[in-house]
């Protein structure tokens, strides 16, 4: 693990949501699925879906789909799954394993923590809830809370004003290229989550984060060794 820079004061830990934070796989598949059979189309083997959920569920949709359809068959399937999901928002999403005792660590230890996500606030936010995350979060950002989502910096700052800190004070942590772009362009540390839902092409290592973290103990103790210096 890398050494930590001496000027670097350690204040608000910010996560992206799904992939990173919780594990929302099984119910954002099960939605899918349940809208793709609807419609008379095979359902999608979740391992082939996952690495999608980063880039939202059109992507998941596209990617489950073994042929060509019209864009308003494809708008429909959309709607079917986002209503779907919106209704059954957290029925098997759970943390990724450490990741409750990760942010008990933070909590303890003093520090902030909160989201940016590219999800959109109707379903980010009763995911908060259902999760009793909301009132813990120092700051709540979805991909429309603000004109721009990442890798645009806009979430970035607006989860700072929002959470009464500098960028400089905080860590990002993501499992996509675009949520370390994001952080690095706001002059946050970055961290790329190597447990979260990456493509088989992906090389995290040329992101430029600041550290590979294998799983949510390894970013507690990420979060210790910054804390020391």
């Amino acid at each position: 693990m890398p050494l930590m820079a001496t000027d670097f004061k350690l204040s608000c830990v910010l996560f992206d949501l799904d992939g990173t934070l919780v594990d929302t796989a099984p119910d954002l598949i099960l939605c899918l699925n349940k809208a793709l059979s609807s419609y008379g189309f095979a359902t999608a083997a979740a391992d082939a879906i996952k690495p999608f959920i980063s880039f939202g569920a059109a992507a998941m949709i596209n990617k489950s789909l073994n042929r060509s359809i019209s864009e308003e068959l494809k708008s429909d399937i959309l709607e079917t799954m986002l209503d779907l999901y919106q209704n059954n928002i957290a029925e098997r999403t759970v943390f990724f394993e450490g990741m409750s005792d990760t942010l008990d660590s933070i909590e303890a230890q003093g520090l902030k923590w909160g989201v940016v996500t590219n999800k959109l606030e109707r379903f980010t936010h009763p995911l908060m809830d259902a999760l009793e995350l909301t009132d813990r979060a120092s700051c709540i950002i979805s991909g429309d809370t603000t004109a721009n989502p990442k890798p645009h910096i806009e979430p970035m700052l607006a989860a700072c004003k929002q959470a009464a800190v500098r960028p400089q004070e905080c860590v990002y942590i993501g499992d996509a290229s675009h949520d370390i772009t994001a952080g690095k362009n706001a002059r946050m540390k970055t961290l790329a989550a190597l447990y979260g839902y990456l493509k088989s092409g992906d090389t995290p290592a040329a992101w430029g984060a600041d550290a590979l973290i294998e799983s949510p103990e390894q970013l507690a103790a990420w979060i210790n060794s910054a804390l020391c210096h």
